[in-house]
C-alpha cells in the first residue's frame, strides 16, 4: 500500500489489499520512479508465487485510484511488465499474470521447536492413482445410489436453514440434532436389533471420531485391549492419546477371551472382525461383557458394517445382551452405508456417558453440520436409507458369491474366511506360500491387496491376504480373483530372478 508518510492518502472505496493479496508500497522520496517500484514489487510477486500465475490484475484507472497514483504510473509499469513476460495481456479481458512467471525457489529451513516431535503418517490406506484392481477393505460402493433420493434431501436441506431461529445463527447441539440422533436411534433398532433412544446417541465424523471421544474419558496412560490382528488407525488414536493398546489373539470365533488381564477398555469388532472378517461367538461376547464387570471396564463395539450379511444368521449386538446397558459403547456408521462423503458416524453410550462424550465433542470441533444431519434425517425417516441398504446388500451380496465362486479352485490348500458378512474377506495361505510375496507378485500384476501381517501388532501374524471387494464391480473383482489363482496355483519368477509364490 502506499505509506502513508510518503504519498497522498489511497483513494476513497477500495483499497491496493481489496485488488491484489500483496502489499504494494511507493515511496515518493525514493530515487526510483514510481513505476518503477510498482513493476519491481509486481514481478518479485510475480516470480516468487504470491500472484499465482493466471491471476489478473485490476485494470489501470482502478488500480490507480487505490495507489493515489496517476494512471500513467500503473500504465507504465504494466507495460514493463508485459514486455519482460511478467503479465500477459488478453483481449477483452485485462491483463493476467503469465503461467511461466514463478521460478522455483529453494526451500527454506524451517526450524520448528526442539520439544516437538512430529508423528508419522496415519497408518490410513488413502486413495491411490495407480492403475490396476485395488482390493481395498473398509470401502464401500456408491453405485446404487438413489440419485433421485439423494439430491431431494439436500435440497431439502438446502431449503430449511438450521437455526434459523435463532438470532444470530446457531452451531447447534454438539451431540447432534434432537431429530437426527432420534432417526439414528430408530434406524439401529430396525436395523441391528439394538433398543435405544435420542438420549442415548451422540453424532460424531466417523468410528475413529468417536473412539478419539472415548480416548479421551480414560484416564492418561490406561490399558486398552485391542485385537491383534486388528485396525491399525483405532490403535494409532488410543496411541496419540496417551494410552496403553495391549494386543489379544484373535481366532476363528473372535476375540480369545480366556485369561484376558485388567484393563480399562476393550476395542472389539464382533460382528465382522477387522481384518480376519471372523464372527465373535456368543459364548464369547458374554464372557467379553464378564470380564467388562470383574474389572470395572467399559467395551467399545464398533459395527462398521455389521449391516451387511449374506445368508449367515444375525448375532446380537454385545450392546443388546443383558448387562451390556452401562458396559457398552455401540459405534455405527452411515459413511460405509451411503457415502464416505458424508463423514457421519454415531455412538450409543450409556446415559451417564452421554454428557462426558458431548462435552469433549464441542471442544473438539463443536458438533457436526447442521446441513449434513438435515439431509441424512430426511434420507432416515422416508425410508430412503433402508431401501438403499437393501440394495446395497444385493449388490455386495454379489460382489461376495463372485469372489468365492472365482477363488473356490484354490481349496483345499487355500480357504477363504470371514466371507459371510462384511465387505471384504480373507484368503488363508498354505504355509509355502508367504503372503507378502503373494502380494508382492500380484501389485506387479495390477492387482493391489494387503497381507495379514500388516495388521498384526505382535506375535506371529496369519499368513492371509485381505481381499476388501466393496468398492470394486463384478467383473472387477472376478477378473482381480482370476489373477489371485493364477500367482497362488502356478510357478512365477519375479523380475528379480527370485523364486515367488507357487501353488
Amino acid at each position: 500500500m502506499l505509506d502513508p508518510t510518503t504519498g497522498p492518502e489511497s483513494a476513497r472505496g477500495t483499497g491496493p489489499l481489496d485488488l491484489l493479496p500483496i502489499p504494494l508500497r511507493l515511496d515518493r522520496s525514493a530515487p526510483t520512479p514510481l513505476h518503477r517500484q510498482l513493476a519491481e514489487q509486481v514481478r518479485a510477486a510475480a516470480l516468487s508465487g504470491a500472484l499465482a500465475p493466471n491471476a489478473p490484475l485490476p485494470g489501470s484507472r482502478t488500480l490507480a485510484a487505490a495507489l493515489g497514483v496517476t494512471r500513467g504510473v500503473v500504465t507504465l509499469a504494466l507495460e514493463e511488465l508485459v514486455a519482460d513476460g511478467t503479465l500477459e495481456t488478453r483481449v477483452g479481458r485485462g491483463t493476467w499474470v503469465a503461467r511461466g512467471a514463478a521460478v522455483a525457489t529453494r526451500e527454506e529451513t524451517v526450524h520448528l521447536p526442539a520439544w516437538l516431535t512430529l508423528p508419522g503418517p496415519a497408518p490410513i490406506d488413502g486413495p491411490t492413482s495407480v492403475p490396476g484392481i485395488h482390493f481395498r477393505p473398509g470401502v464401500a460402493g456408491t453405485r446404487v445410489l438413489d440419485g433421485k433420493a439423494w439430491r431431494a434431501a439436500w435440497a431439502r436441506a438446502a431449503r430449511t436453514v438450521p437455526g434459523q431461529e435463532a438470532t444470530g445463527g446457531d452451531y447447534g447441539d454438539p451431540a447432534g440434532e434432537p431429530e437426527f440422533r432420534a432417526a439414528l436411534a430408530a434406524f439401529v433398532g430396525r436395523a441391528r436389533g439394538l433398543r435405544t433412544d435420542a438420549g442415548r446417541v451422540v453424532v460424531t465424523p466417523g468410528s475413529l471420531g468417536a473412539l478419539g471421544l472415548i480416548a479421551r474419558l480414560l484416564p492418561p496412560g490406561s490399558p486398552v485391549l485391542v485385537e491383534n490382528p486388528g485396525y491399525r488407525a483405532a490403535r494409532q488414536v488410543l496411541l496419540d492419546a496417551g494410552h496403553e493398546p495391549v494386543p489379544v489373539r484373535v481366532d476363528g470365533d473372535g476375540l480369545v477371551t480366556g485369561g484376558l488381564p485388567p484393563a480399562r477398555l476393550a476395542v472389539v469388532t464382533p460382528s465382522h472382525q477387522y481384518p480376519l472378517g471372523v464372527r465373535m461367538s456368543l459364548p464369547r461376547r458374554l464372557a467379553l461383557l464378564r470380564w467388562a464387570q470383574t474389572h470395572d471396564a467399559l467395551i467399545v463395539e464398533d459395527d462398521y458394517d455389521g449391516e451387511f450379511r449374506y445368508g449367515a444368521p444375525p448375532l446380537p449386538p454385545l450392546a443388546s445382551l443383558e448387562g451390556a446397558g452401562e458396559r457398552v459403547l455401540y459405534l455405527g456408521t452411515l459413511s460405509k452405508l451411503l457415502t464416505p462423503a458424508v463423514r457421519t458416524g454415531f455412538v450409543v453410550a450409556p446415559p451417564a456417558l452421554v454428557p462426558a462424550l458431548t462435552r469433549a465433542r464441542a471442544l473438539g470441533d463443536g458438533g457436526h453440520d447442521r446441513m449434513t444431519q438435515a439431509a441424512l434425517t430426511f434420507l432416515l425417516t422416508g425410508g430412503h436409507l433402508d431401501r438403499h441398504v437393501r440394495r446395497a446388500r444385493r449388490w455386495h451380496g454379489e460382489q461376495q458369491a463372485a469372489l468365492a465362486r472365482t477363488l473356490a479352485p484354490l481349496a483345499p490348500g487355500s480357504r477363504l474366511g470371514g466371507i459371510e458378512a462384511g465387505l471384504h474377506a480373507c484368503l488363508h495361505l498354505p504355509p509355502q506360500l508367504p503372503a507378502g510375496e503373494v502380494a508382492a507378485e500380484l501389485a506387479r500384476r495390477g492387482v493391489f491387496v494387503s497381507a495379514a501381517e500388516v495388521y498384526t501388532f505382535g506375535g506371529e501374524p496369519p499368513n492371509a491376504l485381505i481381499l476388501g471387494y466393496g468398492g470394486l464391480t463384478v467383473a472387477e473383482v472376478e477378473r482381480g480373483a482370476r489373477e489371485i489363482v493364477r500367482v497362488v496355483r502356478g510357478a512365477v519368477l519375479s523380475p528379480g530372478g527370485s523364486r515367488a509364490p507357487a501353488g
